[in-house]
């Protein structure tokens, strides 16, 4: 029986036209849209009780089971990207000890900004430290390449100016691969701001992995996690904002920055500290994704797939869903 003074369903065309909007604007993965049916149905149309709707979802592991099987193989995809940047990019023992330093640092605490612009100074310094005679006019492009953080916005309650300003930040110093982002939300979000766990920033990157498009599109979820849909809308507006800005701004010297022996180096650093960046925080998320020994064994078995047999990612975390759903089954 329905709830007194509570309104019922409307017509079906009324329950259709909501799920077929919901189907255009749930962007974000089985979590969100969870959160999302809650807000049209419990908070703003109150067709159903809030037990009610936890009965349907929130006891059940729709969501749960799915991203239990998808997190392990998302950081075997991560691995994987990792491991095909490093082959490319350490090229030398220098290159190699700048890495290892910085993977150290960063487990120790030190701001991933310093230590990517710091690799970046660290090894321009030991190739060409020796003929600086007087700055090269190529270092004035630093500020811009690695532009300055902009003040921190302390506190755990989550305001849209709070998180435009730290996606803004996290924009315009990102470098080396999508993958880095891991390291710059962890400190900001999960360390620092306190606004989610680890637990939440691994299932934010699972989520990311099922959606079309790059992995910036995590900063979507997290928005819309901490601000609804207009927090999803500020998170990625501000994310991708100062790629176009510095496009403008550097195309014209990009030839002159190819020839920079100096520039040159500087970039072979900074890439090399993304990798010992992206190393670390894999290894943090890894511990939350990898809670058991099935999903270790998925961990293994799509890592060692994705580095013998390079079999398409997609497949692999479809297979982690279907494998999350038969652990469910047999009641884990």
């Amino acid at each position: 029986m329905h709830d007194a003074g509570r309104p019922s369903p409307g017509p079906l065309s009324e329950v259709a036209a909501l799920f077929l909007k919901l189907g255009f604007v749930a962007f974000g993965g089985p979590a969100a849209h969870i959160a999302l049916m809650r807000d049209e149905v419990v908070k703003r149309r109150r067709w159903v009780t809030e037990q009610q709707f936890l009965v349907r979802y929130g006891s059940t592991p729709e969501a749960t089971w799915l991203l239990y099987g998808i997190k392990p193989v998302s950081i075997a995809v991560v691995v994987q990207a990792i491991w095909a940047l490093a082959k490319t990019a350490v090229k030398g023992r220098l290159l190699a000890a700048v890495g290892a330093l910085v993977l150290v640092l960063y487990a120790a605490g030190f701001n991933e900004i310093v230590l990517m612009i710091g690799g970046g100074l660290l090894v321009m310094a030991a190739r060409h430290g020796w003929r600086l005679q007087r700055p090269p006019r190529v270092l004035a492009l630093v500020p811009i390449v690695g532009a300055p953080a902009l003040p921190a916005v302390a506190g755990a309650a989550v305001d849209p100016v709070s998180l435009f300003l730290v996606f803004l930040k996290i924009g315009a110093v990102l470098y080396g691969s999508g993958y880095v982002l891991l390291a710059f939300l962890r400190n900001d979000f999960v360390v620092r701001l306190g606004w989610l766990t680890d637990q939440q920033l691994i299932d934010a990157v699972a989520v990311g992995q099922l959606t079309p498009g790059p992995v910036f599109t995590t900063a979507t979820f997290i928005g819309y996690v901490g601000g609804g849909t207009s927090g999803a809308a500020l998170a990625t507006v501000a994310i991708f904002l100062p790629s176009f800005v510095f496009v403008a701004i550097i195309r014209p010297i990009v030839p002159r920055l190819r020839e920079s022996a100096w520039m040159s180096a500087f970039l072979d650093g900074v890439t090399v500290a993304a990798i010992g960046l992206m190393l670390a925080v894999t290894w943090q998320l890894g511990r939350s994704a990898v809670v058991d020994w099935p999903s270790a064994g998925l961990a293994l078995a799509a890592t060692v797939r994705l580095l013998r047999w390079r079999i398409n990612s997609v497949w692999l975390i479809a297979g982690g869903a279907v494998a999350g759903a038969i652990v469910h089954w047999f009641g884990r």
